[in-house]
């Protein structure tokens, strides 16, 4: 299997991308938790326009994560992996097991909870962390196991989006809300005229973001839409989709998400933290990510062979996906990111990080173990 050159920038650029994510995360906690720890945290609440530098880099900086996440969406449907129908199958029934099998285990453990809102939390997989853990394996990963988890990856971003959009919104404000969708509008038309230059769509993303954020709706879905609004014409190297993909990539790996993780790791460690570790949205994320996920992808993958719909890749076989489904449950940035959303409270907030933190480390751990024991030590050519 040739792999193009965009997925090898991608896939490379998110490999590093995990590593720093790593060192950010560490640093942010010991930081909180050392004798710096209340200016550290001062800093994230330093007020700028009005409000505190951690909300700009959630609502701001992850609106350009998640414009990047639907660039490559959008190439991926016009001209990757899901772009083939047979292809994106196999990757489509793992990414929705592997959402609907945690958020189920969740909901089974805080059903009667003030948490249950946080069935989100264990449906999302980290591409960076992911890939990041696959890349230790260096040659004796296979083409086909890259782009299967990649896709996965992606697929489940897009369910994390939708999930963010439709059971994650405030109360909306209807005249803001249409406003926001008429600049989206008018940038479908420019895309439609053929107006290939770039600056027209970031600006109108800036306006319909601003309208976004006051709308109800999450303000980083603006960054997917904007996406999609872009002209990706022939996918070639002078695309303004390609353009823009290329450019962000750096940005968004060592810059942005470092960022978020640096603002919201920051956690503070009570000499009786642990006894967070066994309250109910704890328990329904670990059981959500290092059970739910393996079993859901999985699952979801060979009810999708047995009818049919789609079939193993090249170079697969069965233990190879069950330890690609442990990589999955590496929640962290997208899993952090909806617990924000799905809590008010600062104790179910903080002990949902700790859990997001420790299961995303015990699932990638197993998934590396897992797949270092069943991989062949040499590739053969595909």
């Amino acid at each position: 299997m040739n792999l193009t050159r965009q997925f090898t920038d991608f896939f490379n650029s998110e490999k590093s991308g995990g590593i720093i994510l790593i060192i950010c995360t560490v640093f942010s906690i010991l930081a909180a938790n050392s004798f710096l720890g209340e200016d550290y945290l001062q800093l994230w609440s330093f007020s700028i326009g009005g409000h505190p530098l951690q909300h700009w880099v959630n609502d701001g900086l992850m609106t350009v994560f998640f414009l990047m996440i639907g660039l490559e969406l959008e190439r991926e449907i016009y001209a990757g992996e899901l772009s083939d129908v047979r292809n994106a199958t196999l990757p489509l029934m793992a990414a929705l097991g592997g959402m609907v099998i945690p958020a189920g285990l969740y909901l089974v453990v805080n059903i009667n909870t003030a948490t249950r809102s946080g069935a989100g939390i264990p449906m999302a997989t980290d591409i960076a962390f992911a890939i990041g853990i696959l890349s230790l394996l260096g040659s004796r990963v296979p083409a086909s196991l890259k782009v299967f988890l990649t896709a996965l990856a992606v697929i489940d971003d897009l369910g994390a989006i939708l999930i963010i959009a439709f059971f994650y919104t405030s109360a909306l404000v209807w005249s803001n809300l249409l406003i926001a969708m008429g600049i989206f509008g008018l940038l479908l038309i420019f895309n439609r005229l053929k107006i290939n230059l770039i600056l027209p769509y970031l600006a109108g993303g800036v306006l319909m973001w601003y309208f976004m954020l006051h709308s109800g709706i999450h303000a980083t879905i603006t960054g997917v839409l904007i996406a999609f609004a872009i002209p990706f014409g022939d996918g070639g190297e002078k695309s303004p989709s390609y353009k823009l993909q290329h450019f962000l990539h750096r940005p968004v790996a060592f810059i942005i998400l470092p960022l978020f993780a640096l603002a919201n790791t920051a956690i503070i460690l009570t000499s009786n933290w642990h006894h967070s570790l066994y309250e109910p949205e704890s328990i329904g994320i670990f059981i959500g990510l290092i059970l739910g996920k393996p079993l859901g992808i999985c699952l979801f993958s060979m009810v999708g062979i047995a009818l049919g719909i789609c079939s193993l890749p090249r170079g697969l076989k069965w233990k190879h996906i069950a330890g690609t489904g442990f990589l999955g449950g590496i929640g962290f940035t997208m899993s952090i990111f909806i617990t924000l959303l799905a809590f008010d409270r600062v104790s179910f907030i903080n002990s949902s990080k700790i859990a997001v933190l420790i299961s995303s480390t015990i699932a990638g751990t197993i998934g590396f173990l897992w797949l270092l024991k069943t991989l062949p030590e040499k590739q053969s050519p595909e």
